[in-house]
């Protein structure tokens, strides 16, 4: 099913990232436009990302890599700002 489908793409985010709060999917049907869009919680921050496209798996496909991208661009942010003990600062 296509609940199936889209659990086992979502499975990919955490391979790269294991701290996400909750996931809400939507998918829907505009005419010929199928739609997916997807919010997923982490701590401090919201991912959101939508994609369009004429099949629904295709849509949920490139759902997948966007997201992916996104949730490494987080990961590598959050780890960037990663700040030093203090007790560990020297005093000048």
């Amino acid at each position: 099913s296509i609940r199936d489908y889209v659990i086992q793409k979502l499975e990919r985010i955490t391979r790269h990232f294991d701290r996400v709060i909750a996931v809400k999917v939507l998918l829907s049907v505009d005419k010929l436009v199928q739609k997916a869009e997807i919010t997923v919680h982490v701590p401090g921050r919201e991912l959101f990302a939508e994609s369009s496209d004429a099949g629904l798996y295709a849509a949920i496909d490139s759902l997948a890599d966007k997201l992916d991208r996104l949730v490494l661009t987080h990961k590598a942010k959050t780890s960037e700002h990663a700040h030093e003990s203090m007790k560990h600062v020297p005093i000048a």
